[in-house]
């Protein structure tokens, strides 16, 4: 016997609702194998349902496609960033800049390595140390870095600095319109369920057995046949 399963995505689920309650608009009410109070519920529920998933779409397509160029100021500014440093480190080397001034970085002074720039926090920081450690370098007459200038370096970081602020915001409205979708679910999941345990239970007297599923699957209910099985012809 083919067995029933709850919808386990969101277009499934609205998929499964509209299906009832396209067919139970068509149908004359006093055929209607469900009763109408569940079925003017299932209406509402299905509009509300659709527009937070639509919203939940929109919230991730959007922070999708701020995403690429988002990615796109991270690495332009990592790269200026770690160019930077590793002039710095050079100038050190040959002993043009002072191996105590790495400190105004926030560097060591014995460790000529670039710092993590992997993730984003750590870049806020880096860039933050870099651009105030050459400000108060040169400020003591230190001769500035150009090859990139400190004004380059600060132009890329500052714009990483707004994408990374915006992303997170995206981020944000992403998840909060997710959470209220999330939460819908489990109403939704109630309605499909009761909908399909009055169908059944109104063609529960139908012959043959597939004239009834036809039945109910007209309504939305989807049957699955286990391994070995057939649908008939």
């Amino acid at each position: 016997m083919p067995y029933r399963r709850l919808p386990n995505t969101d277009l499934a689920r609205i998929r499964a609702l509209k299906a009832a309650v396209s067919k139970g608009d068509v149908s004359d009410f006093r055929d209607l194998p469900l009763s109408l109070n569940t079925l003017s519920e299932a209406r509402s529920f299905l509009r509300k349902f659709e527009a937070a998933q639509e919203h939940y779409m929109q919230c991730l397509d959007r922070q999708t496609k701020a995403s690429r160029k988002h990615q796109a100021c991270v690495k332009t500014a990592r790269l200026y960033l770690s160019h930077f440093i590793q002039v710095l480190h050079m100038a050190v080397i040959r002993g043009e800049i002072k191996e105590t001034h790495k400190k105004l970085y926030g560097l060591s002074m014995t460790d000529h390595t670039v710092p993590d720039l992997t993730n984003e926090a750590s870049m806020a920081v880096w860039g933050k140390n870099v651009i105030e450690g050459e400000q108060k370098r040169t400020a003591q007459g230190g001769v500035p870095i150009y090859t990139p200038t400190i004004a380059k370096v600060k132009v890329h970081y500052e714009l990483f600095l707004d994408s990374h602020e915006r992303q997170k915001n995206l981020q944000a409205f992403t998840s909060d319109s997710l959470g209220k979708l999330a939460a819908m679910r489990s109403r939704a999941d109630e309605l499909i369920l009761d909908i399909w345990n009055q169908l059944e239970e109104a063609y529960q007297g139908v012959t043959p057995n597939d004239a009834r599923l036809n039945l109910c699957r007209d309504y939305g209910l989807i049957y699955y046949y286990r391994t070995g099985e057939q649908p008939a012809e």
